[in-house]
This record gives structure tokens, sequence and C-alpha cells, in this order.
């Protein structure tokens, strides 16, 4: 399993890394792959709800590169709106309409909202001066503050989090994230960031990053609790599913973006 979860790293992240550094069409093919994956699988986990797979799968892909084109996301309200009639339709003209709005409120949820918070990390990118900065500057410092959440939860943990959606996770743990993290984004700004970032947006960043981005992580613990399942997939050998890898910035993504967008 060590050796799967090595080989598998060595191949995506100089992938990943790949497309942050060109970014445009290549950051935005790579995000949209992150999309529809997570989309698919999120729709595995609540198969008991008997959503419409293949109609939220077509239309958060379509939904996705719409927001790219259109470049403005305000323009999402469009798109619900679009997304709700379609769904409506299929139950309206159907033949069943018990647990009709329980369909429909799933298959929105995959179809509309997890594009749409992905797509805030190509927005982010596309930051004139910065973008490509900045998404590494996220990535790092989800990878710390989870490696250090993990590693002081095991070693120091005693008060449950969460423990109706993720009995494993400690408020230590979730501490020791969150002030990793912060020190993480603060290292990053002095390393290769000052010239993007100050001081102070760097531990506002640090801090909405860390917070935020364990909270994703519950959420998405929250929907495979309902789902009764443990992986969100397989198909990224010795590392579960996209939902699993990704699940930190549904949240975290937009967080940032707006923070970026509203305080600077």
């Amino acid at each position: 399993m060590l050796a799967t979860r090595i080989f598998t790293a060595l191949i995506g992240i100089p992938v990943i890394f790949a497309c942050i550094y060109f970014g445009g069409i290549p950051f935005f093919i790579i995000m949209a792959i992150v999309s529809f994956f997570c989309v698919l699988e999120y729709m595995a986990i609540l198969q008991k709800y008997n959503p419409h797979k293949i109609i939220s799968i077509i239309m958060s892909v379509l939904f996705f590169i719409f927001l790219y084109i259109s470049q403005y996301n305000d323009k999402a309200v469009i798109a619900a709106a679009v997304i709700l009639f379609v769904l409506f339709a299929v139950e309206v003209f159907g033949k069943n309409t018990d647990m009709c709005a329980v369909r429909i409120s799933v298959s929105f949820l995959g179809a509309f909202f997890l594009p749409l918070a992905l797509m805030h990390m190509v927005y982010i990118r596309e930051i004139p001066g910065g973008g490509m900065k900045l998404i590494f500057f996220i990535f790092i410092t989800v990878w710390i503050l989870d490696t250090a959440a993990y590693a002081f939860g095991r070693m120091l943990g005693k008060h449950k989090l969460a423990p109706n959606v993720s009995p494993k996770k400690t408020v230590e743990g979730a501490v020791a994230g969150t002030v990793f993290g912060i020190l993480t984004a603060v290292l990053c700004r002095y390393i290769f960031m000052a010239d993007v970032l100050s001081l102070k947006e760097a531990i506002i960043l640090g801090i909405i990053i860390s917070m935020v981005g364990q909270f994703s992580d519950l959420a998405e613990s929250l929907i495979k609790r309902d789902g009764q399942i443990k992986d969100s997939g397989t198909i990224i050998p010795g590392h579960g599913g996209f939902l699993d890898r990704f699940d930190s910035y549904i949240f975290a993504a937009p967080a940032v973006y707006y923070y970026l967008y509203f305080f600077r």
C-alpha cells in the first residue's frame, strides 16, 4: 500500500505542479477532471437516494465549462436556475413522484455546488500577478495542516471534534492543524510570497485555509457517513478517491478567493 501511494504521488504531483505552473487551459483541464470525478464519486456515495446520476454529471461538466467561459461567477445564478429547471422537468414528466424532492436536492448539490466550489481554484490561479503562487500556497498549506492534524491527533488526541461524523478527528488534532497551517502560510510568505501577500494577509489566509479546510473535510465526511462508506472511491491507487483528496478545497477555495476579492 505504501509503495502504491508513493508511486502514485511521484506521477500525480509533477502533473499537478506542471498544470499549476502553466495555468490557463492546462490548469482548467486538471480541475475539470477533478470536478468530474468528485461529482461521480458523490453520486455513487448517495446512490441510495437514486439521484439523476447521468443528467447531473453531464450538467456539472457543462456548468464547469460555462463558469470558465463566462469568467464571472455571478452568472452561476443563471446556471442554477437552468439546472433546477431540468431536474424538476425530469421529475414532472417521470413516473415516480415519491421522494422527488430528495432526488432533486441530492442531484442539484452534486451538479451545481461541487463544480462551483472547485472552479474557484481556477479563479484564484487567474488572479493577475500572483495566481500561480497562491495556488501553490494553498496546496502546501493544506498538505502540511492535514499532516499535522493527523499526526498530533494520533499522538495527543483525547477530545472528539465531531464524533458523529468523523470519530477519529480530535480537537487536539484540529488545533495542531490550525497552528501548523498558519506557520506554513507565514513561511511560504517569506520564501516565495513576499511580492504577493503581506505578513498580515498570510496570517489571515493561514487561519482561513486551516479552519475552513478542516471544516470542509468534515463536510465531506458527513456525506460519506450518510452513504455509510469509508473512502469516496478507489480511482487514485493508494489514495482513495478524488473527493477524499480534494475535500479540503471545496469550502477553502471559495473562502480564499472571496477574502482576496473583498478585502484587498
